[in-house]
């Protein structure tokens, strides 16, 4: 007897945070769609690339226009899209939508928020099987995926949407974005700024009339000094990098603060890791090299561990502002690539030629 047998396609675009979910999942797709959808057919999955700067332009709609035309080129008998876009539908985030009519699904991977893998596991055998006819019970998906809300079902050409809801789901949603912005990125790129700032603390470590400042402000006058030197940082990437992204002919209003949201947080996260981080090593170098002795005759009072933390607040502050500074000098595709709206070439993926597994 002969076994039919169905070719997926599973695209990722931009071939940026997508293509990693998409490399981990293609291996076992045949299984899952062996156990879930029918063990008796041949399921042969081939994964590729999708465009670094997807289209804005048309929203969803475009990208499912762009899956089957793909699936028509390369002979796929249904298309699947991993995309790291935000989409929303009825003013609902949307996580996953099936047209039945062009052969094409896709998943936004942000309207997830965390575990991302497992979900698209559960959701991938569901919208294969929409895709070839056979569909399952809408509240299997909605009961395994925390983050669908509804199923908002299409018209008789099969347009089926899965969506969250309008407050946890769009929390979740620019969760999700910060995860897939890579904040960890972000920070190693800023390695002229950290530098820069190590350096201003170790000098200003050295410097009797930082330790007095310190010593006679106040936690909210320390809090202040503190944040005006985070935003300071921010600000200044932002600006010097041109990372805002502006509504344009491309870019919806709302997409456009979607970005920008997904920019703010990933850039406030690794400035903020990096803060501590110096909090941190500066504390330790204090209490390392400056003796309680040598402290308490600066200050004119003893001295604890209290007043070694104020010391490393002031100079933690103080040196972000200075790095602020330096932040201008980063690399400008470094930087760039801490914008949701930016996607760097990718460097290591492979080519679509050679993005095929089964």
């Amino acid at each position: 007897m002969t076994q039919k047998t169905v070719v997926i396609g599973l695209v990722a675009t931009p071939p940026d945070f997508p293509a990693r979910i998409a490399e981990r999942i293609t291996d076992e797709l045949a299984d899952l769609l062996s156990q879930h959808v029918d063990g008796g057919t041949v399921w042969e999955v081939r994964t590729g690339w999708g465009e670094v700067a997807p289209r804005r332009d048309g929203g969803a709609e475009a990208l499912l226009d762009d899956m089957a035309q793909r699936a028509s080129d390369e002979g796929w008998d249904v298309a699947v899209c991993l995309t790291d876009l935000p989409f929303q539908l009825e003013r609902r985030p949307v996580v996953a939508l099936c047209s039945s009519r062009r052969r094409a699904a896709l998943i936004s991977l942000p309207a997830l928020g965390f575990g991302q893998l497992r979900s698209v596991r559960v959701l991938l055998p569901s919208l294969v099987r929409r895709l070839v006819g056979d569909h399952p019970p809408q509240p299997d998906v909605e009961r395994r995926v925390a983050a669908v809300h509804r199923v908002l079902d299409g018209d008789e050409a099969g347009e089926v949407g899965w969506v969250a809801s309008r407050l946890r789901g769009g929390l979740r949603l620019v969760l999700g974005m910060v995860l897939a912005n890579r904040p960890g990125r972000a920070l190693l790129g800023l390695s002229k700024l950290l530098v820069g700032v190590f350096g201003t603390a170790a000098f200003a470590l050295a410097t009797t009339t930082i330790w007095q400042m310190g010593d006679s402000l106040g936690p909210v006058r320390l809090s202040a000094v503190m944040l005006v030197g985070l935003i300071s940082v921010v600000t200044w990437l932002i600006v010097a990098h041109h990372l805002w992204e502006k509504p344009g002919r491309d870019t919806t209003p709302h997409l456009a603060r979607l970005f920008n949201l997904g920019t703010l947080l990933t850039l406030g996260l690794a400035t903020t890791i990096s803060y501590v981080v110096l909090f941190t090593g500066t504390a330790a170098t204090a209490a390392l090299l400056i003796s309680p002795s040598l402290l308490a005759s600066r200050l004119g009072h003893g001295v604890g561990p209290a007043d070694y933390l104020n010391l490393a607040w002031i100079i933690s502050s103080m040196a972000t502002i200075g790095g602020a500074i330096g932040s201008g000098l980063e690399d400008e595709a470094t930087v760039r690539a801490a914008a949701y709206g930016y996607h760097p070439e990718p460097s290591g993926w492979r080519d679509e030629d050679d993005g095929q597994a089964s």
